[in-house]
């Protein structure tokens, strides 16, 4: 008997994640995975409305509350947390989905608030949206040359004092294309199998065709492609059988210009969930060992997951914490991967919260957890071995800070990672390493250095 599926508002599944990401309960990529898994059942075109309407109304949660505050005598901040998570996702159909008609979003927003219990605000959300759908067209922003913070801010959904941090690393025009590329659509970067022959790799791509996925070959690695259109990875052909895993060129590039050779020892302090272990470990074609740890058994299951379908089998999985010290492992590493926890601003076009979860303070708390990482792991690289040092922000003092204060205390050097590196990125790294920004150049937001232990 064929199994009946209880039918679903979408809006209504879409305002609810909503409530839950605006109260800060929930990440927002976690969140959205976890429910379009538990509505597996729904067409891939239900999935894709669901999850366009949640990730573009968090990014442009900032930018809705201008127009919105252009057309409401209640102030957003004076707003029912409902009825303001109702008209910003509304708002945000009505002027960036197009295929939308206005009438349906506004008779649908109205439903909503009913259910909901809020009756007596009926009029006022009819009104309101009625009102931006006819004044699409009039719709002011913070002018440019008088007011730069505030139209950067708007414009881009940022909050202001990152517009201001970003300026003050970058002039005007580099920060505006950082801001627009975190609003752009984010592809999904896969790690094809290195060693695949032409002929798998032609008779993935007709599979893929078949599943009406795009898929184009990165300019910085031949082994990385970018796909868009798919429903999911996990539907992917060539995902189940280990063919590929979901990595972000820029974290490929850790494995790359790590020096990786046959029969090495590898120590990942903070793997999950495992893209740079697992393909060190397939660098090894089967030889040496990579000891992948993360701190809590969930971490550590997303490695062992990856690594198992991947067939990495030279991978061992352990859980632990990175800032208790180790003694067995001392000097036991050829190289050692330390991607740290970070403020993760490299990312905000693929987690759409970061920017209104961050702080100053834990900005600066970060850089401190890093160090003591860092304190503890250093002396598990073997004299004459490698320390691969990453993160993905674009904070400098995460990124070529943390480097000047690992050479002023422990006995490490910068060794240049050029040769190993794609040809369009050779020029881009500083003596203190790479650093990559999202609309400058093809990856997210991350950093990377690699560091040479004196004999």
């Amino acid at each position: 008997m064929k199994k009946q599926h209880v039918s679903v508002n979408h809006r209504d599944l879409v305002l609810s994640m909503l409530m839950e990401i605006y109260k800060k309960k929930e990440f927002s990529h976690i969140l959205i995975r976890r429910v379009l898994d538990k509505y597996d059942y729904l067409q891939a075109n239900e999935k894709a409305f669901i999850k366009r309407l949640t990730e573009g109304t968090l990014e442009r949660t900032l930018e809705l509350d201008h127009i919105l505050n252009q057309y409401s005598k209640v102030p957003v901040s004076k707003m029912k947390p409902l009825i303001r998570a109702l008209l910003r996702m509304s708002v945000y159909q009505l002027l960036f989905m197009d295929n939308i008609p206005d009438s349906a979003v506004c008779n649908e927003a109205v439903k909503l608030a009913a259910e909901h219990k809020f009756s007596s605000l009926k009029g006022f959300v009819n009104g309101v949206l009625r009102n931006i759908a006819r004044g699409k067209e009039e719709i002011s922003y913070p002018e440019r040359d008088t007011h730069p913070v505030e139209y950067l801010s708007v414009t881009y959904s940022m909050p202001v004092w990152l517009v201001e941090y970003f300026l003050s690393l970058y002039d005007e025009e580099k920060t505006e294309k950082l801001l627009a590329a975190f609003l752009q659509e984010q592809p999904v970067t896969i790690r094809l199998k290195e060693g695949l022959s032409l002929a798998q790799r032609e008779e993935l791509k007709k599979d893929w065709q078949k599943q009406s996925i795009r898929v184009k070959e990165h300019p910085y690695l031949p082994y990385a492609c970018r796909c868009e259109g798919l429903e999911g990875v996990a539907h992917m052909a060539g995902f189940a059988n280990g063919l590929l895993g979901v990595q972000d060129v820029s974290s490929m590039l850790v494995a790359e210009a790590a020096g990786i050779k046959e029969g090495m020892q590898i120590l990942d302090v903070c793997a999950a969930p495992g893209g740079k272990a697992v393909h060190a470990a397939l660098k090894l074609r089967g030889t040496g060992q990579v000891l992948a740890r993360d701190i809590s058994e969930n971490k550590v299951e997303l490695i062992r997951e990856n690594a198992c379908r991947q067939q990495a089998g030279n991978l061992v999985c352990q859980v632990w914490d990175a800032t208790c010290a180790d003694p067995e492992k001392e000097e036991w590493a050829d190289i050692l991967f330390c991607d740290l926890p970070c403020s993760g601003l490299g990312i905000m076009g693929r987690k759409k919260d970061i920017k209104y979860r961050i702080t100053k303070e834990s900005m600066e708390e970060v850089v401190l957890l890093q160090r003591q990482i860092l304190e503890t792991v250093w002396s598990y690289v073997k004299p004459g071995g490698i320390l691969m040092y990453s993160t993905c922000t674009i904070n400098p003092a995460e990124n070529e800070g943390q480097v000047r204060w690992i050479l002023e205390h422990f006995p490490f050097e910068v060794e240049k990672m050029e040769e190993s590196l794609p040809e369009q990125l050779q020029k881009e790294e500083t003596d203190l390493g790479l650093q990559l920004l999202p609309g400058i150049q093809e990856t997210d937001g991350f950093f990377l250095v690699r560091l040479r232990r004196k004999l």
